[in-house]
């Protein structure tokens, strides 16, 4: 029977303009046990400046590494969504992901399938979608590093279609990373789409959906940025621990709330639970 962790996606930090840094210590003031931090390419005025959470790969990743020791906290993943229907960005991007991620110390790449071209058919983009994969897969195996796959657009927001991307690629490297939120407003239940692939498990986004924005958006929208505060919205969470409880490998809760007092309020709903 694995571990169940909590962590919070830097995300919640976005909407109060701060640095990694900061919300790597907002983080663990709360009680949280993990981060999940974004990461992105080259270089850009607000993270420079200190006005927004992402961290560019071209920083030593030991920045990373070095303030999560500093306050006693663990990497669950990095956030580097990418866009696996087109290679040309996903391809480097996953890779350099995967490289960053082995010496900062983060267990999972976190990624999904991107926005549809208009001009592909269904087939093309399974296609360019397995390519990508199987470039990141090489970079990801021999270091250890898994890939998560998450439910968030065009195709694998279908549970069928989502299964499809997941065994693409052949690889033990290849997981989901199941966003309880995103599958909800896909219009599918999220409990038994989450038991149903347990098995296929890497990591896990704790977004919960407010009643409002269920009722404005549920089948209607790809996912969602981030969710309302964990126990504030329609996920039941008791059921989903349920789930979790007896699988075998170790799973992270990573939670992904627009907020920090939704930070605040997610933990404290899920500490009691798990």
């Amino acid at each position: 029977m694995g571990k169940i962790g909590i962590g919070l996606n830097l995300e919640a930090v976005r909407t109060s303009h701060k640095s990694f840094e900061w919300g790597v210590q907002f983080a663990a003031e709360l009680g949280y046990e993990y981060i999940e931090p974004m990461v992105h390419w080259g270089r850009e005025l607000l993270s420079e400046a200190r006005y927004f959470h992402s961290v560019s790969m071209l920083d030593d990743p030991l920045r990373i590494r070095q303030a999560c020791e500093k306050h006693g906290l663990k990497l669950s993943a990095l956030s580097s969504h990418s866009q696996l229907s087109k290679p040309e960005i996903a391809v480097e991007y996953l890779k350099q992901a995967a490289r960053y991620a082995a010496e900062c110390g983060a267990p999972v790449i976190n990624t999904h399938e991107g926005h549809k071209q208009p001009w592909t058919t269904e087939e093309e983009d399974f296609v360019l979608i397995r390519y990508s994969i199987m470039e990141a897969v090489k970079v990801c195996a021999p270091r250890g590093i898994k890939l998560g796959l998450e439910m968030h657009q065009t195709y694998s927001l279908i549970p069928a279609k989502y299964d499809r991307i997941l065994n693409l690629v052949d690889s033990p490297v290849v997981g989901a990373n199941f966003d309880t939120g995103n599958a909800y407003l896909g219009g599918e239940d999220p409990i038994a789409w989450l038991d149903r692939i347990k098995h296929r498990l890497v990591h896990m986004h704790a977004k919960d959906i407010s009643v409002e924005q269920s009722d404005a958006e549920r089948g209607k929208v790809m996912g969602t940025a981030v969710g309302c505060a964990c126990g504030d919205g329609v996920i039941d969470w008791e059921r989903v621990i349920a789930i979790l409880r007896p699988i075998p490998q170790d799973i992270v809760l990573s939670v992904e709330c627009g907020t920090l007092d939704q930070a605040a309020r997610s933990i404290d709903h899920l500490r009691k639970l798990v």
